[in-house]
């Protein structure tokens, strides 16, 4: 029996006017998707806690079929695990991003999703210029970065930069236990950056700078299980975001990293399925989590939100539900958003999110849809979204 789970970051949406008030889901073109309904059963689950913030860290473990509530200690840690950087007894892990400030105003959360070898360089000389015994950075992937803070608190109420796109950013400084020294961090990196050659080409080439750290999700390292000690199943994860890769780490998963997976619109959709068929040969279990649905939610960008949509259907889920069906295999295949990342908000928010779910074992319910309106509409919901893997594993041995 083989497990799959496929995640398409944010595809949930609210009826959006531009549509004729339809969702980005409802009006693309999802056959495969459609199918997975179609043969299977559908649904919908809350996969992040009224009490915690709405977010793929949360999500995602929900989807993994962690309880958030007893394995959550923040987004920075699992970052940290997805680098293979220990996050030592009393240390604080911070999610680091590389953003674009202008006349005070949150301009890019993402520094115009500033190249992984250009904001390198920035990680670089901000570890020469601001580095000591307390404070030391990492750097990830495009704009996505790790900061270490020894002996930091992780009581510090921090808003994460993409929901504060065009607004003023002092009101959303970080607050609380310690905020004066990250204040002071923040405020040190602005010249620092916007001196560095990296961000001057940036510039004269008419891009977005890289002009400031923004810390925020911190924590200290989670204790949780291995997949394998929850479901007796050996799996990997395949993801281009360091988030997801850290729960794989602390799950016990093999972290596959895929060629040209770059965690936006641009990503190599196709070579995500193939690596994950690949990795059934030897494993129980693969998730493949897909960023770029989020991505171009978070711009407002409806047209792109649906081709993202359409492509992974098309290259990623029609890839995978082609080969299982081919190759008459015992397995279940999930696929789902992780969270609603609504255009009219251009962030994540909490809500029901759709299922679909098919393979051994899993009668259809006779809806042929994936959406979320359809979804609703399925006979099983999951008030507590971690329930929702453990159930289908369960319903697929039976």
């Amino acid at each position: 029996m083989k497990y799959i789970v496929l995640v398409g970051d944010g595809m949930a949406d609210y009826p959006i006017p531009d549509l004729n008030n339809k969702t980005p889901l409802e009006v693309a073109e999802t056959p495969n998707m459609d199918m997975v309904a179609k043969k299977g059963m559908s649904g919908t689950a809350e996969t992040i806690p009224e009490n915690l913030p709405p977010g793929s860290d949360v999500a995602n473990l929900s989807v993994m079929g962690y309880d958030p509530n007893l394995f959550y200690t923040g987004r920075g840690p699992l970052e940290a695990g997805s680098m293979g950087v220990k996050v030592n007894k009393g240390e604080v892990a911070y999610r680091c991003n590389i953003v674009n400030i202008n006349d005070c105003i949150m301009v890019d959360y993402s520094a115009g999703h500033i190249l992984s070898e250009e904001s390198s360089e920035l990680i670089k000389v901000l570890n020469e210029n601001l580095a000591d015994d307390k404070i030391s950075f990492y750097a990830g992937v495009s704009y996505r970065h790790l900061m270490i803070h020894n002996d930091g608190s992780e009581s510090l109420s921090c808003t994460p930069p993409h929901d504060i796109t065009d607004r003023e950013y002092e009101n959303y400084l970080p607050k609380g236990n310690g905020q004066n020294f990250i204040r002071k961090l923040m405020e040190k990196s602005m010249p620092i950056l916007e001196n560095h050659p990296v961000n001057k080409k940036r510039i004269a080439e008419g891009k977005k700078s890289g002009n400031m750290i923004w810390p925020w999700g911190q924590g200290k390292a989670p204790n949780m299980p291995t997949f394998t000690e929850k479901f007796a199943l050996t799996g990997s994860v395949i993801s281009a975001v360091d988030l997801i890769k850290g729960i794989g780490f602390y799950a016990g998963l093999k972290i596959i990293n895929v060629p040209g997976a770059t965690g936006y619109l641009d990503t190599n959709y196709l070579g995500k399925a193939e690596y994950a068929l690949d990795s059934l040969q030897e494993r129980d279990f693969v998730l493949v989590h897909v960023e770029a649905p989020d991505e171009a939610a978070h711009a407002g960008d409806i047209k792109s939100k649906i081709k993202a949509i359409e492509d992974f259907d098309k290259k990623v889920v029609g890839t995978i539900l082609s080969e299982m069906e081919k190759n008459g295999r015992d397995y279940m295949l999930l696929v789902l958003p992780d969270h609603l990342t609504p255009i009219s908000v251009k962030t994540h928010v909490h809500g029901a999110v759709p299922y679909a779910a098919c393979g051994t074992n899993i009668k259809s319910d006779g809806i042929d849809r994936f959406c979320e309106a359809s979804a609703s509409s399925g006979h099983k919901k999951f008030a507590n979204g971690y329930e929702l893997l453990p159930y289908l594993i369960k319903s697929a041995k039976v």
